[in-house]
């Protein structure tokens, strides 16, 4: 069962994943008590974040120390999650203490109790990007959101890392894609949309 928040923070997506008295939470821009709210009395298993901004990293902490968890996240989110500048929090997200936190390189698989949780690389959005796979839905935060491509402006954005993100999606072998803000998609919906800014980033 995959249960969505909406956070205060531009609307970003916080996802619990429960497998019966188990789960693990995607993102972390949701206040505290929302989450322990779902959670319940749910043992979570970890913390994936997708990317270093702010809106999905905010309350990173918060969740490590209340579910005494561990937080998996691609190495770059170091970088963003230590720097206001490139978290775009306004001063208010900058962290030094990493002892949470478990950096994850290039493509694999996280094996946890009860959840096999596996792990690529994305680009485009930022330095930091990362997706997830667990049964047939994917995670990929802000890369694609809705219908719509995840933002290249911001600090680590990247035309040709997006178009290389976007064309491992459509290839990729999933039935329902979770992204950073909006509702999911199947995966028809975002094959079709993937295609459009491909298209659109050939230019």
């Amino acid at each position: 069962m995959i249960e969505r928040i909406v956070s205060k923070l531009v609307e970003s997506n916080v996802f619990v994943v429960s497998n019966g008295n188990n789960c693990f939470i995607v993102d972390a821009g949701v206040e505290l008590d929302k989450v322990k709210a779902i959670v319940g009395n749910k043992k979570v298993e970890a913390l994936f974040l997708t990317h270093g901004h702010y809106d999905h990293c905010f309350y990173v902490q918060d969740y490590a120390e209340e579910f005494g968890c561990k937080v998996y996240c691609r190495e770059y989110a170091k970088e963003y999650l230590q720097n206001p500048k490139y978290n775009y929090s306004d001063d208010k997200l900058q962290i030094s203490d990493f002892s949470n936190f478990c950096f994850l390189n290039g493509n694999g698989e996280v094996c946890l109790p009860h959840f096999n949780v596996k792990y690529f690389v994305l680009g485009g959005h930022s330095k930091s990007d990362m997706g997830y796979v667990f049964g047939e839905d994917v995670f990929v935060g802000d890369v694609l959101i809705g219908r719509d491509m995840g933002r290249i402006d911001l600090y680590g954005g990247d035309k040709s890392a997006m178009k290389a993100s976007l064309e491992y999606l459509r290839n990729l072998d999933y039935k329902t894609m979770f992204s950073g803000h909006g509702e999911e998609n199947s995966k028809p919906v975002q094959d079709k949309v993937a295609n459009l800014w491909i298209k659109f980033l050939s230019r």
